[in-house]
């Protein structure tokens, strides 16, 4: 964004111009010796339009934009154009700048070994951005003064006409889609899609599928139905749609994961146990060994805690 534009809304072509007239208002005008009323400033008028079909509801939306540029006229600060005087040689000066910018965009855009185009050199090279070369038309209309002594500005302005056709452009159509709308389209496509495999259903004597969301309760029967298959209690598992396969997997992966859980918790438990149960075989066979003989072998009987019951070994 440049700092100080601003965009107006409009709602009819009367509005359009009116906004056109205010802005042409605030154009800075000066004399010249060959001009009496000569812009001494660029103009810009930028149209934004968007579009929609009223015969198909269509949600597609076309955007388009249109510059409307009237550039200050570019003259010789040493000459019989401009008066002598310092404000009209420092005006001049700038406005011969900013359109040597503009010609070093033309230049670069021309340029197909040229891979960076300075927009960004000033304001009005910035603006037009989207009318150089790209997406976009352009339509450059050169002003000349047919006298010989103009002849300088003149081949000037042609040779700057002639960079600018050397400018290639490729312009598309810009589309986009209204999200409101889209999303109804969306909807209404989802629920012919219900209709017709509903209908699919019945015609295949399939009528208990359904395409909804499962329930608490069908998630808990369906959950049974995969436990007896996985446990062989049942040998098949009948397959009544995606959906239902969808389900099943979640079951059978929460399953899973709390069936992993568990093993680990009493794989750590396990683990445990044996560890106190060496420490309580060697005490007592050190507790043996020191004790007086007594004409029969001594017995070590230790238990091993599991989570859900008692394990007995015995040594002898």
């Amino acid at each position: 964004q440049v700092k100080g534009l601003r965009r107006i809304p409009v709602e009819s072509e009367e509005d359009a111009l009116s906004v056109f007239y205010t802005g042409e208002s605030h154009r800075a005008m000066g004399e010249t010796l060959s001009n009496r009323r000569s812009t001494r400033s660029h103009a810009i008028l930028t149209v934004y339009i968007s579009s929609r079909s009223k015969l198909d509801s269509s949600e597609k939306i076309t955007y388009s934009k249109i510059h409307l540029v009237d550039l200050a006229g570019s003259e010789r600060t040493k000459g019989v154009n401009i008066p002598p005087s310092e404000s009209g040689r420092k005006e001049v000066s700038s406005i011969n700048r900013s359109c040597t910018y503009l010609e070093q965009v033309v230049l670069a855009l021309a340029s197909k070994n040229r891979d960076h185009v300075p927009y960004r050199q000033s304001k009005l090279t910035y603006v037009l951005k989207d009318s150089l070369g790209g997406n976009c038309k352009s339509v450059l209309i050169a002003a000349i003064w047919p006298e010989a002594r103009h002849f300088e500005e003149t081949a000037s302005t042609l040779r700057f006409a002639c960079r600018v056709r050397c400018v290639a452009n490729t312009p598309s159509v810009n589309i986009d889609m209204d999200s409101n709308l889209l999303l109804r389209k969306y909807e209404k496509d989802i629920k012919q899609l219900q209709q017709e495999l509903e209908m699919h259903d019945i015609l295949a004597g399939r009528h208990r599928v359904q395409y909804d969301d499962y329930t608490a309760e069908e998630v808990e029967e369906l959950e049974k139905k995969l436990l007896k298959y996985l446990t062989g209690e049942d040998a098949d598992f009948e397959v009544e749609s995606i959906r239902q396969v969808t389900e099943a997997f979640k079951i059978a992966r929460r399953l899973y994961q709390s069936t992993s859980s568990e093993a680990a918790s009493l794989r750590e438990a396990v683990g445990d146990g044996w560890k106190d149960t060496e420490a309580d075989i060697r005490t007592d066979k050190e507790n043996s060994a020191d004790a007086p003989e007594t004409g029969r072998s001594g017995g070590v009987t230790t238990t091993l805690q599991s989570p859900s019951r008692w394990l007995l070994f015995s040594g002898r």
